[in-house]
């Protein structure tokens, strides 16, 4: 009995040795594994994906995990387009689309989901997804693909749309909706697939709820044939353009505050000046005198530029522009010199009659040359012939326009900075970048933009070899 019990204690002392080692150590969670970075996989479709001689409306499509569904009105692309909104919804694994419209006989559908489906705990997403049946014996595999480029910019925009129309006739992108639509990417590209064999007229156009040319504001581009889409159909560019540029909406005039009622209001005619820190004059270019109001009346003897001793200067002349609104005063600047420019209290009168407060006289310097740079740009591979503009761009401003009749560009003055270089192709020579017109069947002029960049440092000469 001794024993047994001596046996005992000791299984006992063991027993809580271990218990005290355990409760001491650290409690460490089990890891998760490796970061899950892998799409939802599609494990089966009903219909089956690339099913033929379909009837059901209603597809089901499940994956290996849940999904999400993002924004698919906006997203999924369904080819031929529906008359009426299909339904698409997630639940659990399951992706549901059912197709409100008729089926059509022998036609291939396509149904592109973009960048909608992704799984709900990483999001993955299952990019450009693509589900395709037919209702007849075979699955049409007609294909077309491109890039649409800006004509006034060289630029893409991923938020237009390329468009096929079975209709020929002309009028068909006014009053008819589109057979088949697609997305424009973020570099400019475009790709149709499961396309119906056949002849197409193909246009671009934003991503708008009409998906027809109805305003002459919109960017819109077409070919200048049509396009018979098969198989091995060649790739083509489509230069968009807007024939008028949207006018900007005036802006509301400031509701008077209880704080000014009794202020009397001041309707003089008031001017601002381009003077750079509002003294200093550019050598390369012209004095701006920039009115409040619309001038009705203008006389340009009545603003004289003289040296610092009050001296008119006799090679000064001061224009209006068409707008009535912007007076410039050229003249032949030489570096670091005093100037004088003196308006007459009536050089000018707006619309309701309104006048200077008093005269008044502007005095400012010039810059000298060592703030500017030289520039100058050799082109290679430029085609003379098709009459190249060079485009100076400055935050998307163009700064400078100047037809090239030799392959070299050189300037002696050129404002510091950072510029962005484009060729205009000026079909017309008239200096400015044209639009297209679809009703007279004339393309826009083309514009080419590389991101060739130009750095203009001051008191140095700056040279370049651009490419094209």
């Amino acid at each position: 009995m001794k024993k047994k019990a001596s046996f005992l204690l000791l299984l006992l002392f063991i027993a809580a040795k271990l218990l005290l080692l355990t409760s001491c150590a650290g409690i460490v969670p089990p890891t998760g594994g490796p970061k899950d970075t892998l799409p939802p996989r599609l494990v089966k479709a009903l219909p089956a994906d690339s099913a033929t001689n379909v009837t059901s409306q209603k597809i089901v499509l499940t994956f290996d995990e849940f999904v999400d569904l993002k924004d698919a009105q906006q997203n999924v692309l369904i080819s031929p387009i529906p008359t009426k909104i299909p339904n698409i919804e997630s639940n659990l694994r399951y992706v549901t689309v059912k197709l409100r419209d008729s089926l059509e006989k022998n036609t291939t559908y396509s149904i592109n989901f973009g960048n909608s489906i992704k799984d709900i705990n990483e999001g993955n997403i299952f990019k450009d997804f693509t589900y395709v049946f037919s209702t007849g014996p075979t699955i049409a595999h007609g294909q077309f693909a491109g890039k649409v480029i800006l004509a006034e910019t060289g630029k893409t925009d991923s938020t237009l749309l390329v468009i096929l129309h079975r209709n020929l006739n002309d009028t068909a992108i006014y009053k008819s909706n589109p057979r088949y639509l697609t997305k424009v990417n973020g570099r400019g590209e475009f790709s149709f697939n499961f396309i119906e064999p056949g002849k197409y007229n193909a246009f671009v156009l934003p991503n708008e709820y009409s998906k027809k040319y109805d305003d002459s504001t919109e960017i819109f581009g077409f070919l200048d044939s049509t396009i018979t889409i098969s198989e091995a159909t060649p790739n083509a560019v489509f230069y968009a353009y807007q024939e008028e540029k949207k006018k900007e909406k005036p802006a509301k005039a400031a509701t008077p505050t209880n704080n000014n009622k009794n202020k009397k209001e001041d309707k003089s005619l008031k001017f601002a000046n381009n003077l750079d820190g509002g003294h200093s004059q550019g050598l390369i270019n012209k004095l701006q005198l920039t009115f409040s109001k619309r001038l009705k009346t203008f006389d340009s003897s009545k603003i004289v530029l003289c040296d610092t001793f009050y001296e008119p200067l006799p090679n000064a002349k001061v224009t209006l522009d068409t707008s009535n609104t912007t007076v410039s005063i050229s003249y032949p600047w030489k570096e670091n010199t005093y100037f004088k420019l003196i308006l007459s209290k009536d050089v000018a009168q707006d619309t309701s009659g309104n006048t200077l407060k008093k005269g008044d006289t502007l005095s400012f310097t010039t810059a000298t040359e060592s703030s500017y740079g030289s520039v100058k740009i050799k082109f290679t591979n430029l085609d003379l012939k098709k009459h190249p503009v060079l485009q100076i761009v400055s935050s998307d401003k163009i700064e400078e326009s100047v037809p090239l009749t030799d392959i070299v560009f050189k300037r002696k003055l050129y404002k510091p900075g950072d510029y962005i270089v484009r060729i205009l192709f000026d079909n017309n020579q008239n200096g400015i970048w044209d639009a297209g017109n679809y009703k007279k069947h004339l393309q826009p002029e083309i514009v080419l933009e590389r991101n060739w960049k130009l750095n203009i440092k001051a008191n140095w000469d700056n040279e370049t070899e651009i490419k094209l």
